[in-house]
Parts: C-alpha cells; structure tokens; sequence
C-alpha cells in the first residue's frame, strides 16, 4: 500500500510540473513598454519642435526653459504610474500556479474517494486455481490459501474461499473447522450460517439433527427469506419428525420460487409428503415430533440398490470442463421431487460407475426401499450448486424399479431453461 500511495505522489508531482512550471516562469506581458517608448518618443518630438521654435525665433528662452521642464515633469509622472501600475497589479500566472498546486492534490484524492477502490491493494487471498464460482479444486493452491490464512488470520474472504473449497473437495470436517472461524469474523451473514450448518449435516453423515439446526436457526433469525436455510430447516424438521415445521419453512421457500419451475415442483412434493406424514402422525399410525438425540443412522441392507454407469454423450462434450460438478440423483416416481439418494463428483471422473442405496437417503422416511419406482438423474451443474440452471448438461434412465443392476445413463441434453 505503501509503495502506490508513493507513486501516486510521484505521478501528481510530474502532473504538477507540467502545469505549474510554465505559469510560474511567465510573466504578465501588458503594454508599459510600448506606452513608456510611445511617450518618449513624443517627448522628443515636442522638444525638437521646441527647438525649431527656439531656433526661429518663435519662443523666449525663459519659455523654451520652462516649456521643457513641463515635458520633462509630465514624462517622468507618467513612467512612475506605470510602475506602481505594475505592482499594483501583481503577476496574475504565478497565483495560478500556486492555487493550482493545492486544488490539484485535494481533487484527486477526492476523485479517488469517490471512484476508487480503497481496499484494492489491502493483503487478499490468492485467488490463483479458483474457479468462477469462488472455490479452488487444486491441492497445491489450497495449501497456499492455508498458509495466508495462517498469517492473516482476520482474512474473511480467505476463509470463505477456503470452506466453500474444502466443501467442493468433500472433506467436510476440515470445512467445518473453516467455517467456524469464518461465523467468529462475520456473525450476522445468514448465507454463511446456511452453508455452515450443511457442511456440518455432511460431516454428521447428512444428518441435519442437532448443531446443524441450531446453525439453520442462526441464519433464519438473520434472514427469514434465506432460501437455503429455508430448504435445509424443511429437510431438518423432516428428520426429526416436525412435519408441520417442515410445511412451513418450505412454504415459504414456494414464495420465491416460479411456479412451474423444476425446483418449486421439487419443493411442493416435499411439502406434500410432509402433510401425508403429518395425516398418519394424527391418525397415531407415525410418531410426530419424534426427535431423535443422535444423528440416525440409515442402514442398507443392499435389497433396494441401484448400479450402473454414467457416461457424457458427444453431442455435449464440448460444451462440458473437466472441474464442472457432476450430480448423480434417485427420485421417485411418482412422488415427492426431492432426492432418494445422490452421489456428488465431476466431469472428470466420468465415465463413473455409481453405487445409490438407503445409506445416502437424509431420511428415513424419503429412501430408496420406500418407493416402488424411481429414475436416476445425472446432471452436469455449471454453477456447482444442485438448482437447476440454462447450460446444465443432463441425462436421465426410464422408470426403474430400486434393486436395478447395471443402469446406464448418458447425458446429453443441454438445459436450454432453468429455474428464473
């Protein structure tokens, strides 16, 4: 910072010289000259005339004496107010330049207040591998972020690059720990509190149960409308068997959504599996509010998996980069548009031989072994978030029945409308 504040100074001292350094050696160029010669010259015109009268005759010496002495009187008044003229008057070009040299200083510091970027040459985190959506995927990068970190430890960019990145790479404990500083520099970011508490469901084996709903609580006493944290506290009053909590926070998701979006259609199945639940709980055939104090854990017993490949079609090679995130997703047909099971990886890694069974299930009640018929979605997201999106790359199988052997699904179509 230090050195572009000096060539700043430097650059508006060669500014200044331009401007200033001819004002100040000039000089006020009026018309004393010409006016001092023009009366000299008549002087001498009216004494050679004087002269002529003398010589002729014309004039007494007493007048020729006292006529000169008038002239000589009349051109010496007329020299000396020319003179005090002149320093009356002053030199208007050097009073210039010196208002010049404070106007000029105080207007660019203003411009630059006004215009500039004040934090730009402030220490930033090296953004060196990062992708356009603010996460970074190589290891050697990562270890460089780290190490600024550890030097600036106040750095709040750096460390939401750094959790978001982690995040991205799937080691969820180190982004919780990421996180946790991150919420200690900015508490009152309700986006931050969202992310954190899914980084923490991830690490929970995706359970949103316990800290995770504390973190969501955060982010929604900041932000009601944060639809993140909306989305995740539906899934978390779901899990512990809050149906009526779930309706409502996913309500007020719809909201915000277009109606004949993907994700809307997603989010009002949800919500009508919430209120078939909350019917059966009623009924006494479900508990309700039925919280458990540990994380449950779902077990496949490997009756309802599902196998196969994914692999990306030609037709949308070109339009796919190897970092891009590859979403692999089981959904029930019919029923609920939120997820069975998914499997989250790259461009990269297809062609990919896919596992999905009731282990990645975030309920018990919205699980592979729970529907008659489901389809696997694979989805290439552009942006590297789950929402669908113009540009996202997508294949999808048939109706299938849980159990299935040796699915394959080929992605190549290409998302011509996401969700507005």
């Amino acid at each position: 910072m230090t050195q572009f504040w000096m060539i700043c100074a430097a650059l508006l001292l060669v500014a200044l010289a331009f401007v200033v350094l001819p004002l100040w050696r000039s000089r006020v160029r009026n018309n004393d000259v010409a006016r001092d010669a023009a009366n000299l010259a008549i002087f001498r015109d009216q004494i050679a005339e004087m002269d002529a009268d003398l010589a002729n005759g014309l004039l007494t010496e007493e007048l020729y004496e006292q006529g000169k002495r008038e002239l000589q009187a009349r051109l010496l008044d007329e020299v000396k107010s020319s003179q005090a003229d002149g320093l009356t008057q002053g030199d208007p070009h050097r009073k210039l330049a010196i208002g010049l040299v404070v106007v000029i200083p105080l207007l660019a510091l203003g411009l630059y207040g006004v215009v500039g970027n004040q934090n730009a040459f402030l220490p930033q985190v090296t953004h060196a591998a990062a992708d356009g959506f603010g996460a970074i995927r190589s290891e050697a990068a990562l270890e460089e972020l780290q190490k600024k970190l550890a030097q600036e430890p106040a750095n709040a960019e750096g460390w939401l690059l750094l959790a978001r990145s982690l995040v991205e790479l799937e080691k969820y404990p180190e982004a919780v720990g990421a996180f946790k500083k991150l919420v200690e520099l900015v508490p009152n970011e309700s986006p931050v509190w969202a992310d954190y508490a899914d980084a923490q469901a991830m690490a929970n084996g995706q359970s949103l149960v316990g800290e995770p709903t504390k973190m969501l609580d955060k982010a929604l006493a900041i932000d009601p409308a944060n639809p993140k944290a909306l989305a995740l506290s539906g899934s978390a009053a779901m899990e512990r068997g809050d149906y009526p909590a779930a309706i409502r926070h996913w309500e007020n998701l719809l909201k915000q959504m277009p109606k004949d979006s993907e994700d809307a259609k997603m989010v009002e199945g949800g919500v009508q599996q919430a209120r078939e639940f909350l019917k059966l709980s009623k009924s006494g055939k479900a508990p309700m509010m039925a919280a458990p104090q540990q994380p449950e854990k779902i077990v496949s017993d490997g009756k309802e998996r599902i196998t196969g490949t994914i692999t990306l079609g030609d037709v949308v090679k070109a339009n796919a980069s190897p970092e891009d995130t590859l979403f692999v997703v089981a959904r029930a047909v019919p029923g609920p548009k939120m997820p069975l099971a998914i499997i989250r990886k790259q461009v990269k890694d297809l062609p990919l031989k896919f596992t999905l069974d009731d282990s990645m299930a975030m309920s018990s009640e919205m699980k592979l072994s729970n529907f008659d018929q489901v389809v696997v979605i694979a989805r290439v997201s552009k942006s590297g978030t789950a929402m669908l999106q113009a540009g996202d790359l997508e294949g999808m199988s048939q109706p299938l029945k849980p159990g299935s052997k040796d699915v394959n699904v080929t992605i190549n179509n290409i998302v011509q409308q996401g969700a507005k």
